[in-house]
């Protein structure tokens, strides 16, 4: 029987897929995802200990509570641009000035409306005045 060949064994590039985390940064819904997949590779002949089960519940919550925190301070310091003029980097990577006119917070994260260009992620913003 002859087992798969995986891309550290020599499959070709184009074979390789792209990493879908490519940062390693693990999130509240990657964090879920574990937990589940844990969950459900368990065997219910041989059940984990529910102090580990609680402790991962914990975990969770905590987890869910910062990344909270962190999109409350992030949005917290877009509302405090609005009427600040800014310069911030364009999609093409040229300079461009300002007035920050109003803020949106999605799932994606924080941007700030600058002038009437939409979208400027708060990490574009070189200088606030």
């Amino acid at each position: 029987m002859t087992s798969p060949v995986t891309a550290a064994q020599g499959a070709p590039a184009s074979a390789q897929s792209t990493p879908e985390n490519p940062n390693g940064v693990l999130g509240q819904n990657d964090f879920l995802k574990l937990m589940v997949a844990q969950l459900q590779a368990q065997n219910p002949l041989e059940p984990g200990n529910p102090n580990e089960f609680v402790n991962e519940i914990a975990e969770m919550t905590q987890v869910e509570q910062v990344t909270n925190l962190a999109n409350a301070n992030e949005l917290s310091g877009a509302v405090q641009l609005i009427g600040h003029k800014v310069t911030y980097n364009g999609a093409g990577g040229e300079a461009a000035t300002g007035t920050v006119q109003s803020v949106q917070s999605n799932s994606s994260g924080t941007t700030v409306t600058v002038e009437g260009v939409g979208g400027v992620k708060l990490s574009a913003i070189t200088e606030v005045e």
